[in-house]
Order: structure tokens, then sequence, then C-alpha cells
């Protein structure tokens, strides 16, 4: 019986990495010639036109349809995740309050705009009111200034608890909100909005910092990340979308399916009138200690100093009282 030889093949050596691009193309990378079926072409072409030859992430129009709701939800989430994480923001001062509310001149400027139409129609009950309503508004421009000078404090906080910098959040609009914006970005801090697409065109204020302005197509994805980071909510007078995220958050610390926060109203007067939380609680459809989820401010050091004070009861201050400049 023959013994077996092994036959070992000769070293080779290491071959050079593979070039980015071929020298020989591949069978598929250039289409059915015309010479072997004169109608290919044509099915080519109407292959690469066709919809579903379209890659998955530069169809809009499956993006968009109620299949893929459960994508788009993800994406409304994970995109502005992502820039908050990446500009390393860990807790937020959220701020609410009314886009209609502007900065007094401009309170001034449309009062003295109504006053005028009024005069060419002395009788017209419709302007009538609307000279009404601009002079509340001016009265209420008051507020543009305090949320200004509150934004600016926020915006000076450098030290919080983890070792993370506290950022000042709004819905990123005009109005109660741009003072905020407006007051962070002086004190040249990071000041983050959260638009929403609507029907209509709409513009972020300027006072934003560029990659933390997101806009949402879901409102609810937006209040998630409203939240996600609060430290401390603030409201301001408003309408709807005010009274809206104001209630959602007391309902979630009411039920506990969020952390207790510092709740706070700025405006007692306003909050009063356009709320009547006593009332709920003497007709029994909230508790007594439903009362005490929020509470009122005026100034700006009054809003500072609760956020303070709620936070060393809580027994985890974690925000450097600041200083105003």
């Amino acid at each position: 019986m023959k013994k077996r030889v092994s036959i070992v093949p000769p070293a080779r050596a290491v071959p050079e990495p593979a070039p980015k691009t071929r020298n020989v193309p591949l069978p598929w990378q250039t289409p059915k010639a015309a010479l072997e079926d004169k109608e290919a072409p044509a099915r080519v072409a109407a292959i690469l036109k066709s919809k579903g030859y379209l890659q998955a992430d530069q169809d809009v129009a499956f993006l968009g349809s109620d299949d893929m709701r459960g994508v788009r939800l993800q994406l409304d989430f994970m995109k502005a995740e992502k820039g908050l994480t990446d500009h390393e923001v860990k807790h937020t001062i959220v701020v609410f309050g009314s886009t209609r509310i502007p900065e007094p001149v401009a309170a001034r400027e449309r009062l003295k705009q109504a006053r005028s139409e009024l005069d060419a129609n002395p009788k017209d009950p419709l302007l009538l009111r609307m000279v009404s309503i601009a002079g509340r508004i001016l009265k209420l421009s008051w507020y543009y200034a305090i949320e200004q000078e509150f934004g600016d404090s926020i915006g000076r906080m450098k030290e919080v608890r983890d070792g993370g910098r506290i950022a000042l959040m709004t819905g990123g609009g005009p109005g109660i909100m741009e003072a905020a914006n407006r007051g962070a970005f002086h004190a040249g801090a990071k000041s983050i909005g959260l638009n929403i697409t609507l029907p209509h065109e709409q513009y972020p204020n300027p006072y934003l910092t560029p990659g933390l302005c997101f806009r949402f197509d879901y409102f609810a994805l937006r209040k998630m990340h409203f939240l996600n980071r609060a430290r401390a909510l603030v409201a301001f007078p408003g309408g709807y979308g005010t009274m809206d995220e104001v209630f959602e958050t007391l309902t979630l610390v009411q039920t506990r399916k969020i952390l207790p926060l510092p709740i706070i109203l700025v405006g007692r007067q306003f909050w009063s009138r356009a709320v009547d939380i006593p009332y709920l609680v003497e007709e029994g459809v909230i508790d007594p200690e439903d009362e005490d989820l929020f509470c009122f401010a005026e100034t700006s050091n009054d809003i500072l100093q609760i956020i303070s004070d709620w936070y060393t009861k809580a027994g985890e201050p974690f925000i450097e009282k600041p200083t105003n400049h």
C-alpha cells in the first residue's frame, strides 16, 4: 500500500487590497442590448421608472402611506433625539406662551393701527373689538420682557446636576416663545425650538440655535420631546396650544405617569380667570391635592426661585443659583 503524499501549495504573497472600482464590469452594469432583444431597452426603462424600483428611503409616497405610519413615528422621535444627544443636551427648561403676544414696540404699533382703522369707521363693532383686544395685548406684552429676562438667566446657568448644561426649549414660534429664545440667544447659550408641520406656511423665530430647531409631523412625538428632558415647565399667558401643553403635563404628573416637576404659571391674574382650578376642586372633579401640582409667579426672579426651592425640597438640588446680569 502506497503512502499518501500531502501536497502543500506554495506560499503566496498577500495580494494587494482590491481597488474601489473594478477593472472588469459586472454583467448587470449594462442593460440588455437591443441587438439581443429590440424591446429590451424600453422594458428596462419602464422598470427603472416604476414606483416599485425606487429605493424605500427615497420613496416619499411610500414613506407617507398609512402602512408606514409606525416608521414615521420612529423617525419623528429619532431625528430630534439624535440632534439633542449630539448637542449634549441633558436638561431643559420648557417654556410655553402665546404666539400672539409680541414685544411692546410691536404691540403699540398694532394698537395704533387698530385705532387708525376704527377712526375711519367709528361705529364698526368688529373694529371696536379689535381695538379692545389690541389694548389687552399691549398690556400682556409686559410678559415679553419678563420672558426675555428669564431666557437670559437660563442661558447663564453653567452647572447642573449630572454635569450637563441646561438648555431652554420652546415651541420655536413667535411671541412669548421668541422672547425666551431671544434671552438665551443673547446670553450666548443653546436654545431649542420644536416646530410642528401645519397646513399653512410658518417660520421659526430667529433666535434658535441652528441644528436645534426640529420640525415634527406628529404632535404626540413633539410633546414627548418637550417633557423627555424637562426639569421645569413655565407657562406664560397663552391660548389653546399653551393650555394643551399645561394640562397634558398636569395630567401626566397627577397620574404619576411622569415624575413630578415644577409647573409654573406666570401671571396669576390671567391664569386665575382663564382656568378656575378652585372651582374644579369644589365640584369634586379633581382632588384638593391636585391644586398643589402648580404654582404662580410674576417675575423672572420668582420663576428661578421657585425652581430652585422646588428641587431643594425634593432633596435633589441640581441647578446652580443663577446670576442675573
